[in-house]
This record gives C-alpha cells, structure tokens and sequence, in this order.
C-alpha cells in the first residue's frame, strides 16, 4: 500500500502520533474534516479543470471561426485576379 508515497509503516506510525495527539474520541472527527477537506479540493480541482477545457474549446471555435472567413475572401478574390489578367492582356494585344 502506498498512498502519497507513504507506506504501511509510516501510515501507522502517522496514525498512532494522530491518536496521541487527539485522543481516541477526537480522531474521527478529525478523520471526517480531513476527508471532506480533500474531497473539497478534489472537486475544486475538476471545476478547474473543466472551466480550462471549456476555455479550450472557446477559443478553438473561435479561431475556426475566424479563419473560414478568410479562407473564402480568398477564394473570391482569386477569379476576380485572373479576370483582371485576362482583360489586361487582351487590351495589350487589341492596342
């Protein structure tokens, strides 16, 4: 068993410190605040974590967005280069 890297023996000897400490009739007590205290945290630590990849994916989106726009002005802008060079070019050869 190794839980934060602690093993058994040193987890024993935490436990028995713990139980010197606080006494046999406070230990649970002080077990349950240690418990929700970590679960606390662990659940801080989610909400983190999905506000991050909602944030993530925002900004994702955005920038996809951002390009397609783009991407199509281009497109346009191509035919209306090629139509210009071909009426340049036929002026240039009628004068």
């Amino acid at each position: 068993m190794n839980v934060f890297g602690i093993g058994l023996p040193e987890m024993a000897l935490i436990l028995v410190i713990a139980l010197l400490v606080f006494g046999p009739k406070k230990l649970p007590e002080v077990g349950r605040s240690l418990g929700k205290a970590i679960k606390g945290f662990q659940d801080a630590s989610k909400d983190f974590e999905n506000e991050f990849q909602r944030e993530a994916e925002q900004i994702k989106q955005s920038v996809q967005a951002n390009s397609l726009p783009q991407a199509s002005d281009t497109a346009t802008s191509e035919p209306t280069t090629a139509d210009s060079n071909n009426h340049t070019a036929t002026s240039s050869g009628q004068g």
